[in-house]
């Protein structure tokens, strides 16, 4: 089996850590990762607790295909309670970390209790200590990093830490692992600064074995490499322009959420598109991008490394900030672009290097500047709070200024960290948050794209766009185009994406794989590699179970179906261009169509009927 069928309790409250054997029967029945560790902690603890009380967990986890030769095999999640929705957190990553756990013998850590010092595990295979992070305590996460990294000497070593702005609170801080990749959303980085653990510092060299039928597994594998380098998406778009080949799409579609959502098309999108990325400037000579990378076992490469021009404003005196790491991702460049009404490319990829840096989610702090930015115009913010600061949109001075200060937890920026609710209620004007359940949105406006605001009211996590992308196919036409303004079709649609999407997520694979993969490629896989049954029909099943597992926790944490919204700006204001011009968010068309199809009553309680034949 491809579990290595081993947990480590880490009881930080006492200082122990501990093993224990994975629940096998749980294994069966939600696959790892993200479907495993929720049922982990829903079994834990209270969904009422403290989200940055001793009585919450955190979980760092994988799937069984986590370090398999599976392209994209990398992926590891934080699952815990998110201090910034109050619903279960459960936040994904790539880069190298997940693989080096597996590859330590370890299926999970699971984080109880708190330290009476800040810590910070160390891991080499069996070998597992919680060491004192006195000297790192109040330290980025680039420079947790590098110090870790001279301390044992080891150039392999595998590091995941938080940043500044989570020991400051910030509720929307993020776990960066490898310097440039995060478990991002949901404020779990904050999770981890509230238990006093400063990084996570893991080596594993024992390998992953144990795989069920060697021989399928290796002909599933190819066969879905080949799948993948085949697809337009997959094979030529992401390697190409990474995540930012949407920008010019979705700008033209009229979905591009600009200045806090109050307009759909932005009019300086490409100049901070993937393609504005690549064209020398007129400065240096130089382009935005210096090159793409990939995640362990990934054979798509869509990530991008960038350097910025050394003489722009926000690095001219900065020269740690020019290159080496992690560059504009859609979202990134939306977030500090267009919801900013900021068309500065270079300005925006500093900010997304601070969000590495310290350690914060880049779709929520983008956010929330931009509704700082209309309460600002509005008069409910003033100098007087900003520190003599204008916050305007199209000020790239003003977006850099509110990244450096979130990241530092001082002045302004501690209202910054509240995140766009508590800001926006602060302020006065609760109806200026562009947020689900608390978190913020990304960057598809759901008047122009009907079914990603059914995705959006009803995900378990607050707003996302990664736990039901029906942008595949309302956009692109993957796996089958649908209409994008049409409400017909799409309460199915979205729950066939979400359903779909927790499987991919519990296997230990990238979301990225289901723009070539459908699950007849995925399936295959896991039943190669793990004992039992997983065919389609099966999988889909697991992937029902953990959706309405992760509802049972939200409706215990206090959530009802009143929660299953978007904000009146969407609902009442219609989109002013593009192909929606007119339009808004049909969502009361949809939802109650929505919850019957997933076997819940009329107020989104899933029914006894759904509960038994699911098992829960």
């Amino acid at each position: 089996m491809a579990w290595t069928k081993k947990i480590l309790r880490v009881n930080l409250t006492a200082g122990t850590c501990k093993e224990e054997a994975l629940n096998m029967k749980w294994a069966a029945e939600y696959l790892g990762q993200r479907g495993l560790a929720t049922k982990y902690l829903v079994e834990e603890i209270d969904p009422k607790c403290d989200a940055l009380g001793p009585d919450n967990k955190m979980i760092m986890t994988t799937g069984p295909l986590t370090g398999t030769m599976a392209s994209t095999g990398g992926r590891y999640s934080v699952v815990t309670k998110s201090p910034l929705t109050g619903c279960l957190a459960c936040s994904n990553s790539g880069g190298f970390i997940g693989n080096e756990l597996k590859n330590a013998g370890w299926d999970m850590i699971i984080f109880e209790g708190k330290s009476p010092e800040p810590v910070y595990l160390y891991m080499e295979n069996d070998k597992v200590e919680l060491v004192a992070a006195d000297e790192i305590w109040g330290k980025t996460v680039w420079e947790t990093d590098e110090w870790l990294h001279k301390k044992y000497q080891d150039p392999e070593l595998r590091v995941a830490a938080v940043g500044r702005s989570a020991e400051k609170g910030c509720l929307f801080s993020a776990i960066v692992n490898d310097l440039h990749r995060a478990a991002g959303r949901s404020g779990v980085g904050t999770v981890m600064a509230s238990k006093n653990l400063k990084a996570v510092a893991i080596r594993g060299t024992l390998g992953v074995g144990n795989i069920h039928d060697p021989a399928a597994f290796f002909k599933a594998t190819e066969q879905g490499k080949e799948v993948l380098a085949e697809n337009a998406v997959t094979g030529q778009g992401l390697p190409a322009l990474g995540t930012q080949v949407l920008m010019n799409v979705i700008n033209e579609l009229g979905a591009m959420p600009t200045r806090n959502m109050r307009e759909v098309q932005f009019e300086g999108s490409g100049k901070i598109s993937g393609e504005a990325m690549l064209e020398p400037r007129a400065s240096d000579g130089k382009p935005n991008l210096t090159t793409n990378g990939a995640c362990f076992g990934c054979t798509i490469a869509c990530g991008r490394i960038s350097t910025i021009d050394s003489s722009h404003f926000s690095v001219k005196d900065k020269p740690q900030y020019w290159g080496n790491s992690g560059g504009l991702e859609y979202e990134n460049a939306w977030a500090f672009g267009s919801d900013c009404g900021v068309d500065d490319l270079d300005a925006a990829t500093y900010a997304n290097f601070l969000c590495n840096e310290d350690g914060m989610d880049p779709i929520s702090l983008g956010s929330t500047i931009a509704a700082a930015m209309e309460l600002y115009e509005l008069g409910a913010i003033t100098k007087e709070d900003t520190g003599g600061v204008e916050l305007k949109f199209g000020s790239a001075e003003a977006v850099t200024w509110a990244t450096e200060v979130t990241a530092r937890g001082e002045g302004f920026g501690r209202d910054l960290g509240l995140g766009s609710k508590r800001l926006c209620e602060k302020y006065g004007h609760p109806d200026l948050s562009m947020t689900v359940k608390g978190q913020e949105f990304p960057a598809y406006d759901p008047r122009a794209i009907q079914g990603m605001g059914l995705s959006y009211a009803t995900n378990n996590r607050g707003a996302c766009h990664l736990r039901g992308y029906t942008v595949a196919s309302e956009v692109l036409g993957i796996p089958v185009k649908t209409d994008p303004l049409e409400t017909d079709g799409k309460p199915e649609l979205v729950k066939a994406f979400q359903d779909a999407t927790a499987v991919v997520d519990s296997a230990g694979l990238c979301v990225f794989t289901t723009f070539g993969w459908t699950m007849e490629d995925i399936a295959p896989q896991i039943a190669a590699a793990c004992e039992g049954d997983w065919s389609v029909e099966n999988c889909l099943l697991v992937g029902e179970r953990i959706w309405n597992l992760e509802r049972d926790f939200n409706l215990a944490a206090g959530m009802t179906g009143k929660d299953d919204t978007l904000p009146k700006r969407l609902l009442k204001d219609a989109a002013k261009t593009g192909p929606a011009k007119g339009r808004v968010n049909d969502l009361s068309k949809m939802l109650p169509e929505y919850y019957s199809i997933r076997g819940w009553t009329e107020e989104g309680v899933p029914t006894a009927e759904t509960r038994s034949r699911l098992g829960l």
